[in-house]
């Protein structure tokens, strides 16, 4: 990939240019890529911060909330001083402080049904930072059908969990969790609580997770889910495989467009 890096950005990343599974053509598929996070909570601005800091070039965040003082325990590119303003536009702000030299674009919008495959169609990999199962399901649902790679985590109380979905190289959202669960029965961050750096970490290696597909390094999480407890320490990892039954992605899939989604 030929893009030539100034001496500035040669400094900014000399970090990863040492490594030899980065090194400067690594670095160039990094400035190449767009990657779009959906929720500038608790997860995207990790995820915003690290992407922009590795010099992803294009980072998408779409978000319709404006900051309150309750975000400010872990939604750490979000200050005191942005309290009432768009998230979209606090974090894109504070993503440009650390790098000016990507991209930033500021979605202002909910996702919806009408709305997912166009914000998505200018992006390679889509994050879901979300904190609700309907967003979640819909992401996952328009990510397949468009065949774009998602990188999902999630956070409740003292843990996280973590996977990567490929269509067609791998089991969709949907082989994993067939049909969101019912209503009530398992509580938002909002009425069970969360503990900041829970969001932080999970955050940390949802961005971990987006450089190594974009550089094609290391093994990834597809048909693998990483959960973590905090309070016990520890990590594990569960594989999972494609179900031949699955709605989405399986034999005779019954989804094939956003229409259940309203």
């Amino acid at each position: 990939m030929d893009i030539e890096f100034s001496e500035p950005d040669i400094q900014r990343y000399a970090r990863h240019i040492l490594l030899a599974e980065v090194g400067g053509s690594g670095q160039a598929k990094l400035a190449a890529a767009r990657v779009l996070i959906v929720g500038a909570g608790g997860l995207g601005c990790p995820l915003a911060l690290y992407l922009a800091a590795a010099g992803v070039g294009t980072v998408g965040i779409v978000d319709d909330d404006i900051v309150t003082l309750s975000n400010l325990q872990r939604q750490i590119a979000h200050t005191t001083a942005d309290i009432g303003a768009a998230k979209v536009h606090s974090a894109a702000a504070a993503a440009l402080d650390i790098n000016p030299g990507v991209t930033l674009h500021p979605h202002q919008v909910r996702l919806t049904a009408a709305n997912a495959l166009a914000l998505m169609g200018d992006y390679d990999i889509i994050c879901d930072g979300t904190d609700n199962f309907a967003a979640r399901y819909l992401l996952a649902d328009a990510c397949y059908l468009t065949g774009k790679t998602l990188i999902s985590a999630a956070v409740l109380r003292f843990e996280a969990q973590l996977s990567t979905f490929r269509p067609g190289h791998g089991p969709c959202y949907r082989c994993l969790y067939p049909d969101p669960p019912a209503a009530g029965l398992i509580p938002s961050c909002a009425e069970a609580g969360v503990l900041g750096a829970v969001t932080g970490v999970a955050g940390t290696l949802q961005a971990t997770e987006v450089l190594k597909e974009i550089l094609h390094i290391g093994a990834s999480l597809s048909g693998r889910l990483l959960l973590w407890d905090a309070l016990a320490a520890t990590f594990r990892t569960i594989r999972f495989p494609r179900d031949p039954c699955c709605p989405l992605c399986g034999d005779t899939p019954s989804i094939s467009d956003l229409s259940a989604h309203g």
